[in-house]
């Protein structure tokens, strides 16, 4: 079996030293159970609001009922203001009450599985070990040595904020401070009023396990949040519900998570029933696993017993399909598509006949029975041809 990793102590004096990396730093990353978890945590600690039981309904208004041309809702009585005969009580009146008003016995707390909880502050430690997604939250680390960052135990005992200014910058963790210092900012909204007047972005997180004055000297730095180990809050791991923060341990707390969470061979000694998860895969290269040599060694070579299923055509659609049910189809096809071609001839010679005026072999025939129908029409009609044989004889009578 391979020895575990070791991480790097940063000393303040001194060389630095090397202790065993806990093993809750290599559990599974589960970014939904920490989105969850974390989403849940934080709607239990909401205050219950609701509007007054008494709101839109302190009048004694009466509905006046039919036959006097308004609408039934109740109405408020007296006279002499405009309040009187006013619409009360619905959600659609001046003054009346809301529709399905807020109450205190709402559901504000969520219950949250024991297991779960543990398991999402497993996964937030887990995560905040690689830089790659302490990185992507936002963090400034480019200058941290290493990741998770471990500092000597004798930053607890340290009770001046200066001092703790001068630690985090010679571990490289100030620039994530100002990072936090320079986005506070004005909040939108309403909250301004309500004692919560600024935002700021996270910074680094403090975890020690004995606070000997350790907590009185950073507390005053912005962004930086501080936790004692035993006291691991998923809230302070993951803000937002986002993996990854930022993290300066104490050579201490660091000693102290295999203790709290096991190791993955021997269970909590603090929390009941509680066993480190183990990731369904040790090795998250699956084309490794699959192409080497030990998988490849036992897997079966591919079957090929020579049949392949054939496709079903449509012998309607598809010539070759109908060919062999009837070979005699394609001979039927070529005649239908030669008479077709010669009815598209004849009829463009017809056209092109028509449009000359005439029709071939038939002109004489054609002028003749012009002319007879254009004489019986003048026989057949009232004009006298005999009294007015042209114009000039009719203009001399």
């Amino acid at each position: 079996m391979a020895a575990r990793p070791l991480v790097t102590v940063q000393e303040t004096e001194g060389d630095n030293s090397q202790i065993a990396l806990p093993a809750c730093f290599t559990a599974p990353i589960r970014p939904d159970l920490i989105s969850t978890v974390h989403l849940n945590m934080n709607k239990n600690k909401r205050q219950a609001y609701a509007v007054s039981s008494k709101a839109g309904h302190q009048t004694s208004a009466e509905s006046w009922g039919t036959g006097r041309a308004v609408s039934r809702i109740p109405r408020v009585p007296g006279g002499g203001t405009h309040r009187a005969g006013q619409g009360a009580f619905g959600n659609m009146c001046r003054g009346g009450r809301m529709f399905a008003p807020t109450h205190t016995w709402r559901r504000w707390h969520r219950k949250i599985n024991l297991n779960q909880k543990r398991y999402a502050v497993v996964s937030a430690l887990s995560a905040a070990a690689l830089p790659s997604l302490v990185m992507a939250r936002g963090h400034k680390i480019d200058s941290v040595p290493e990741v998770p960052l471990v500092i000597g135990d004798a930053a607890e005992s340290l009770s001046k904020t200066s001092k703790a200014l001068e630690l985090l910058k010679k571990v490289g963790a100030f620039a994530d401070c100002e990072k936090s210092a320079d986005s506070k900012n004005l909040r939108k909204g309403k909250g301004k009023m309500r004692n919560r007047r600024y935002v700021m972005r996270r910074g680094p997180l403090v975890v020690y396990a004995n606070d000997n004055g350790i907590a009185k000297a950073m507390r005053n730095i912005p962004g930086v949040d501080l936790c004692h180990v035993d006291r691991l809050n998923l809230l302070q791991l993951a803000p937002g519900g986002h993996m990854g923060r930022f993290i300066v341990w104490t050579k201490s707390a660091c000693e102290k998570l295999d203790t709290i969470f096991g190791t993955r061979t021997t269970p909590s000694a603090v929390k009941k029933n509680f066993v480190l998860p183990r990731a369904p895969m040790a090795n998250s290269d699956l084309n490794r696993l699959i192409n080497s040599d030990e998988v490849q060694s036992i897997v079966n070579p591919p079957k090929d017993n020579g049949t392949r299923k054939t496709l079903k055509k449509n012998p309607l659609k598809n010539l070759g399909a109908m060919l062999k049910l009837n070979p005699y189809a394609k001979t039927a096809k070529r005649m239908g598509l030669l008479a077709e071609e010669a009815r598209k001839k004849a009829k463009a010679e017809k056209l092109e006949a028509s449009r000359k005026g005439l029709t071939k072999g038939k002109g004489k025939a054609v002028k003749d029975v012009g002319a007879k129908f254009y004489k019986q029409m003048l026989v057949d009609s009232d004009y006298k041809g005999d009294h007015y044989d042209n114009f000039s004889t009719w203009l001399q009578a």
